[in-house]
C-alpha cells in the first residue's frame, strides 16, 4: 500500500465538490480541508493541542523563512519539522518560490535558479529547483511543493507564458532531484489569468502529479469572478485520483467557492492576520470587535461555535482585550477563526456526502448576510 494515496469517497450530483482522504504517515486528511499557515513553524498565537482541539487536521509551513532563519540544516538535525515544532499530524511545506519573487529585496530570475536578497539581512543567496527541494527534503514534511515562477496579476500573455514554461522545466528537475518517499511532492499548475496557458500548463503537469495537483498564481490581487472563471476552465481536466490544492486561498465565499469547482485543499495566513487585528469571521459574517457597537454586548462571537473563546468570552470582554493590545484577545480570535474555517469544511464535507451541498451554499450567503457576495 501506498504511504499517499486519496480516495474520493462522494462527488456532489449538481457542482464539482467532492469528499475524500488522502492517507499520509502522518495520519489521514478527510478533504476538503482548510490548512492554517504556520509560517516561522508556529501558527501564529495558537498552540498546537488548540489546534488540536480546533480540529486542525494539517498545517502549512514556509520553506523560505524556515531556509532564512533557523536553517533548514537545524530543523533537519532537530528530527524534522514534526519533532522541532511538536506536531505530529501531518504538515506541507510550500516551495518558497511565492517568497522569493514577493519578499526578496532584489531578485534576478534564470533558468538555471533564482538569485536573491534575503528580506532579513540583505545577504545574497541562490536557489535553484534542486536545493529548493534539498531544504524541504531536510525539513521533512509530509507533502512538499515543487519550486515555480509565480508571475505578478497584470502581466503579459508572454511573460506570463514564460514563467509557466520555467516553471514546467523546473518541475522535471524537482521530480528528478526528489528521492524521498516520505514525502509526496506537489506539482503547481501557473498560467497568470490566461485560460489557454492554464489550460496548457495543466496538461503539462498531470504527468507529474503522482500525489497532488496545486493551482497557484491565484488569489493576487484580481477580482474574486476572474478567479472563479479560471477554476471553472480547468475543473472538467483535473485528475480525480488525487487531490487539488489551491493554495493561499482562505475567505469563507472562497472556500465554498472553491470546494464548489472541486477543490480539497486549501491554506491561508486569513484566519490568524484579520484575528490579531480584532475580525472574527462567524456564522453570521465578518465581526468586528474593536467596534464601539460592541462595548457592552455580552454575547459570545458566535452562538453556533463550540471553541473556547466562544464558550467563555463576550464581544465586549475581547473587544476591551484587542482596544488595550492584550495579546490574549489576538490569540481567541485567531483560535475561533481557525475552529470556524475547519467547522465550515467538515460542514461542506458532510453536505457532499448527503448530497446536499447546493443547499448548503445557499443557506451560507443567507445566514452570512452581506458580508460575502455570490458570484
Amino acid at each position: 500500500m501506498e504511504k499517499f494515496y486519496y480516495e474520493q469517497i462522494k462527488q456532489d450530483s449538481k457542482t464539482g465538490a467532492r469528499a475524500g482522504i488522502l492517507h499520509t504517515p502522518h495520519g489521514d486528511i478527510l478533504t476538503p480541508t482548510f490548512m492554517p499557515v504556520g509560517t516561522q513553524a508556529t501558527v501564529k498565537g495558537v498552540t498546537p493541542q488548540s489546534l488540536k482541539d480546533a480540529k486542525t487536521q494539517i498545517i502549512l509551513a514556509n520553506t523560505y523563512h524556515l531556509f532564512m532563519r533557523p536553517g533548514d540544516e537545524i530543523v533537519k538535525s532537530a528530527g524534522g519539522l514534526h519533532k522541532f515544532m511538536a506536531w505530529d499530524r501531518p504538515i506541507l511545506t510550500d516551495s518558497g518560490g511565492f517568497q522569493v519573487f514577493s519578499l526578496a529585496k532584489l531578485n534576478k530570475i534564470k533558468d538555471e535558479g533564482v538569485y536573491f536578497n534575503s528580506h532579513v539581512d540583505g545577504s545574497l543567496h541562490f536557489i535553484t529547483p534542486e536545493k529548493a527541494i534539498q531544504i524541504e527534503n531536510n525539513l521533512g514534511a509530509d507533502i512538499i511543493m515543487a519550486f515555480d515562477e509565480c508571475s505578478p496579476y497584470g502581466a503579459t500573455h508572454a511573460r506570463s507564458k514564460e514563467a509557466m514554461t520555467r516553471t514546467l522545466k523546473w518541475l522535471d528537475r524537482c521530480v528528478k532531484e526528489h528521492q524521498n518517499d516520505n514525502q509526496a511532492l506537489f506539482p503547481i499548475v501557473q498560467g497568470n489569468m490566461y485560460k489557454d496557458l492554464r489550460l496548457e500548463s495543466l496538461k503539462a503537469t498531470i504527468p507529474y502529479a503522482k500525489y497532488g495537483i496545486a493551482i497557484g498564481g491565484l488569489s493576487v490581487g484580481e477580482p474574486k469572478p476572474l478567479m472563479y472563471e479560471i477554476m471553472d476552465e480547468m475543473l472538467p481536466h483535473y485528475p480525480t485520483n488525487i487531490p487539488r490544492y489551491l493554495m493561499g486561498v482562505g475567505s469563507p465565499d472562497c472556500l465554498v467557492e472553491g470546494v464548489k469547482r472541486g477543490i480539497d485543499m486549501f491554506d491561508c495566513v486569513l484566519a490568524t492576520r484579520v484575528g490579531r487585528n480584532g475580525t472574527a469571521l462567524t456564522h453570521n459574517g465578518k465581526v468586528v470587535v474593536r467596534n464601539g457597537m460592541y462595548k457592552e454586548d455580552f454575547s459570545p462571537l458566535d452562538d453556533k461555535c463550540d471553541c473556547y473563546c466562544c464558550k467563555n468570552y463576550t464581544k465586549a470582554y475581547l473587544r476591551h482585550l484587542i482596544n488595550v493590545n492584550e495579546m490574549m484577545g489576538s490569540m481567541m480570535l485567531s483560535l475561533h477563526n481557525i475552529t470556524y474555517l475547519n467547522n465550515l469544511m467538515k460542514e461542506m464535507r458532510e453536505a457532499i456526502i448527503a448530497d446536499c451541498f447546493t443547499e448548503f451554499v445557499e443557506k451560507f450567503y443567507s445566514d452570512t448576510g452581506k458580508t460575502y457576495v455570490r458570484p
